[in-house]
């Protein structure tokens, strides 16, 4: 299972390439049956003007992970993952350290997926909630 993992994440990881996701140092650090994760740094870069990090950012990083995870657990060569709604209750700030998005499916069906996406800090205090619903589309 080690192996399969990295191999998932090294994926992840090299799909991002010139992308928002490079943009904005996100980083895909670890995955599982029913989860993926996701960690960006807190620098002036992703802040908003007085100094924390900015909610967009965030909902950013949370529709990153979501849809990353919608395409690894239902065949990214077989469909096409669109965002289709997200929404994000910002809880506490953040100045510094990595931001953590963990993505949990809730409900998995052959057209809409609902994702759960944990937003913590290094402390694992929660950031934001979010939810994304994700639409698979065939290829074909």
């Amino acid at each position: 299972m080690e192996e399969h993992k990295e191999k998932i994440l090294n994926v992840c990881n090299e799909i991002c390439k010139g992308t928002l996701m490079e943009t904005l140092a996100i980083e895909f650090v670890d995955v599982g049956e029913n989860f993926l994760i996701a960690k960006m740094p807190v620098t002036p870069k992703v802040y908003q003007p007085d100094g924390v990090l900015h909610g967009g950012a965030t909902v950013a990083l949370a529709e990153s992970v979501g849809s990353a995870a919608s395409y690894i657990f239902l065949d990214g060569n077989e469909f096409f993952v669109r965002g289709i709604e997200i929404s994000a209750n910002h809880v506490k700030s953040i100045r510094e350290g990595y931001a953590y998005a963990k993505a949990t499916i809730i409900h998995k069906g052959k057209t809409t997926q609902l994702w759960e996406i944990k937003i913590t800090n290094e402390a694992k205090e929660l950031i934001s909630n979010c939810k994304l619903t994700t639409i698979a589309l065939p290829k074909k």
